[in-house]
């Protein structure tokens, strides 16, 4: 890895911890199962990581050619492919078992998972649930016909922008990177 620059290192850590953020969310919501997992995302969330405004899809090849070798000593074989603007990155079954045996537990997400996936739950239970975990939590009223709220943490590691919906027999959640939300329009 003594070829790939500071930046690189850096756009590969933003990228690593986003992989195991999502993995350890399907991890609650499906269970852990020793298999590999494939993650789809698009060129411009991933121009995000490595601050590229305008990558091609070839640039964003070379730039994530040494990502695989980036990722192999914790989490085995990755695979990278696209059709077109759309990437998949398929993560060894080693990668699912390091992130269910080696990650921190993230109890507010199982928490979350939890909650929403009970029916009756209520917008005040999951707008409690996140002044639990951050009392000073930005809450927001969204008028864009996705959601209802957006809920982010002021003094949290988690960036991610939380979007709510009522869908009335049950509420359901998308979590965003902050740049992510913002290309979506919302």
């Amino acid at each position: 890895m003594s070829d790939v620059s500071s930046a690189f290192i850096k756009a590969y850590e933003k990228l690593e911890g986003n992989i195991v953020d999502i993995m350890v969310e399907e991890q609650a919501k499906l269970g852990y199962r020793k298999e590999s997992v494939r993650l789809y995302y698009p060129l411009s969330s991933l121009s995000h990581f490595f601050e590229e405004t305008d990558a091609t899809t070839e640039r964003m090849n070379a730039l994530l050619s040494g990502f695989p070798e980036y990722m192999s000593n914790k989490y085995g074989d990755v695979g990278i492919t696209n059709k077109g603007d759309r990437f998949c990155f398929t993560m060894s079954e080693l990668a699912s078992e390091y992130v269910h045996n080696k990650r921190e537990d993230n109890k507010f997400i199982q928490q979350l998972v939890d909650l929403v996936g009970r029916h009756g739950t209520t917008m005040q239970q999951i707008t409690e649930l996140f002044k639990n975990e951050d009392e000073s939590c930005i809450i927001d009223n969204v008028d864009n016909g996705e959601f209802d709220i957006l809920i982010k943490f002021s003094n949290s590691k988690d960036r991610y922008f939380y979007c709510f919906k009522d869908e009335g027999c049950h509420i359901i959640y998308h979590r965003f990177l902050p740049e992510d939300y913002y290309d979506l329009g919302f």
